[in-house]
């Protein structure tokens, strides 16, 4: 624990981490917007409260890590409970750690479909599906994602937020690669009743 020196008011200092996850809600998911109104939003405000982390979205589900004052981040966590963008907020781990993780970030937000099949600890986690984690996955998965944070600061290709996403582009695209055969068989016997119906209709008129 570290103090500020006041005389007459001494003020504790203690940093905390926060980790939860959550599903994306019909509200959230509707406004092409959300991921972008996110990141604008927290960065401007975690800047004011001195937290730092990092939010990962992805196959519908969110899973943040940030890190500030234990008041700071009960203060955030009391409004995540009311943002209608998600559900089923469960908290993974609010515990006082000795450093953190993201110190350059006030909110770095990650698309994970994007780039999570190439590390080969994160492909085993894919789908994305946090809720069936065993009790330690949410810690590896923080440790590639320091790692590519700490990747960043060595090479200076520090990101530049908030990146523009669609929230229901994103899920739409993943449904699609994943049932692509689906759709195209669909597409095909789709076209092939047309094609009969009109037959039809023009036989009878023979």
């Amino acid at each position: 624990m570290s103090m500020v020196n006041d005389s007459t008011n001494p003020v504790t200092t203690d940093l905390y981490q926060l980790v939860y996850i959550s599903r994306i809600t019909s509200t959230g998911l509707s406004s092409p917007s959300t991921l972008n109104d996110i990141s604008e939003i927290a960065v401007e405000r975690n800047q004011t409260d001195e937290i730092t982390g990092i939010l990962c979205y992805g196959n519908g589900y969110f899973l943040q890590c940030v890190e500030g004052s234990e008041q700071a981040l009960t203060n955030l966590k009391n409004r995540l409970l009311v943002d209608d963008r998600h559900k089923d907020m469960n908290v993974l781990d609010f515990s006082a750690i000795d450093e953190r993780r993201f110190s350059s970030w006030s909110l770095r937000s990650i698309t994970l479909e994007r780039w999570m099949t190439r590390d080969p600890v994160l492909k085993k986690l894919m789908p994305f599906k946090p809720y069936s984690w065993s009790a330690d996955e949410w810690r590896r998965f923080l440790d590639v994602l320091q790692g590519y944070y700490e990747e960043q600061i060595r090479t200076g290709n520090i990101d530049t937020q908030p990146i523009k996403y669609s929230t229901l582009g994103v899920t739409l695209s993943k449904v699609v690669g994943q049932h692509q055969a689906f759709f195209l068989i669909q597409t095909v016997l789709g076209s092939m009743i047309v094609i009969a119906l009109l037959w039809l209709m023009l036989s009878d008129k023979i």
